[in-house]
């Protein structure tokens, strides 16, 4: 059987939904911070021939901060920190300087980055909520500077930016929506088997990591179900392998509908499927699963003319009795589900004794009929 725990997943797709993946937040804010301070020093050494001394000693300060940043926030495990943290600073300073006596005619264009930066650094919500503020206070501060709205050049000069700053964000918010639409799908892309429709290997892996981890901090109790559908082979060998995806949907769609919410099962990858049943305890797996095995054998499917008659056989590993960590929980169920392969299949095996089949589960010769 593959083992599951040696797949490569990428718990990052997650993170995406809010805004660019972490490992390229962090390169865009080293990239930022690195360009942000050595820009300041050159406005500090501008300030400076302005005569402008503490205004230069503030840049200058604030050029060492950014700098270190720059090395720090690639391995910080407080990345949003940093983020909120710069962004607020810079859009305080960004309507500072705009609102200053004997600004600059042009500083309002820094009003255009705050939602280009919101928006890619944040996510669509978070980014609107921080961004448009500091806007409004900053285009107050330049309506202030105008003279009487009077005349047309005045009104020009107030709507152009107004309308730019307006049509930035609409396209920033169109931008990150279609974005986020469109991760989404490729999440559910990667994290889904496209044959059954279950969660894939991958998805099963992380929701296992994350099955321990809360069990470890609320010490409830599961179980790790193991499944294999006993002589799999023999119906792609005899009708062929489009027969071999019917019995895959059809043990799929078994195994979902008898199911509780809370529950979760995945396709492993061929004929393998994984369960994880939540706040059970030895033996209370036993009666879900073998209710289970029960439902498979019962339910053959037909194809072509011929009934396809179906067995599977199961091993269960409980966490914490059987083992903590979930390699080793994994290597418990997997070992029990080839004892009870080994012991004849169409068995669920809780246990490291050898399993023993009641009369109903009793193997057919074939499973063509």
């Amino acid at each position: 059987m593959k083992k599951i725990l040696d797949a490569d997943s990428d718990p990052s797709l997650n993170d995406s939904r809010m805004g660019l993946r972490d490992r390229h937040r962090r390169s865009i804010m080293r990239l930022i911070f690195g360009a942000t301070g050595s820009t300041l020093v050159v406005f500090a050494f501008l300030q400076l021939f302005n005569d402008n001394v503490a205004f230069a000693l503030f840049e200058l300060v604030a050029s060492g901060v950014l700098i270190f940043g720059a090395f720090r926030v690639e391995s910080s495990p407080h990345l949003l920190r940093w983020i909120h943290g710069y962004l607020i600073a810079s859009f305080s300073f960004f309507v500072y300087i705009i609102a200053m006596p004997g600004a600059s005619s042009s500083a309002f264009v820094w009003i255009f980055i705050m939602p280009i930066l919101s928006y890619l650094l944040l996510g669509r919500l978070a980014g609107f909520l921080l961004a448009v503020p500091f806007m409004l206070v900053g285009g107050f501060f330049y309506y202030l500077q105008l003279e009487a709205l009077n005349n047309a050049r005045t009104m020009i000069d107030l709507l152009n930016p107004a309308f730019c700053a307006l049509l930035t964000v609409m396209f920033m918010h169109l931008y990150e929506t279609r974005r986020a639409e469109a991760q989404d799908k490729l999440v559910i892309l990667a994290e889904t088997d496209a044959l059954t429709g279950l969660p894939n290997r991958s998805n099963f892996q992380t929701t296992l990591e994350r099955t321990v981890k809360e069990a470890g901090r609320s010490k409830t109790p599961f179980a790790l179900v193991l499944m294999d559908i006993d002589h799999f082979k023999r119906v792609n060998d005899t009708l062929g392998h489009d027969a071999g995806d019917e019995v895959l949907r059809h043990i799929s769609g078994l195994l979902s509908e008898r199911l509780r919410e809370t529950d979760f099962v995945g396709r492993l990858g061929g004929e393998e499927f994984g369960l994880i049943l939540r706040d059970v305890s030895t033996p209370g797996a036993f009666p879900v699963v073998d209710n289970l095995r029960q439902r498979i054998e019962s339910n053959s499917i037909f194809y072509d003319a011929h009934e396809v008659k179906l067995t599977a056989s199961f091993g269960i590993a409980y966490w914490p009795k059987d083992a903590e960590k979930l390699h080793d929980l994994y290597q418990v169920a997997d070992r029990r589900l080839y004892g009870g392969k080994r012991a004849g299949r169409n068995i669920v095996a809780e246990c490291d004794e050898p399993p023993h089949r009641s009369s109903s589960s009793a193997q057919k010769n074939s499973v063509i009929g």
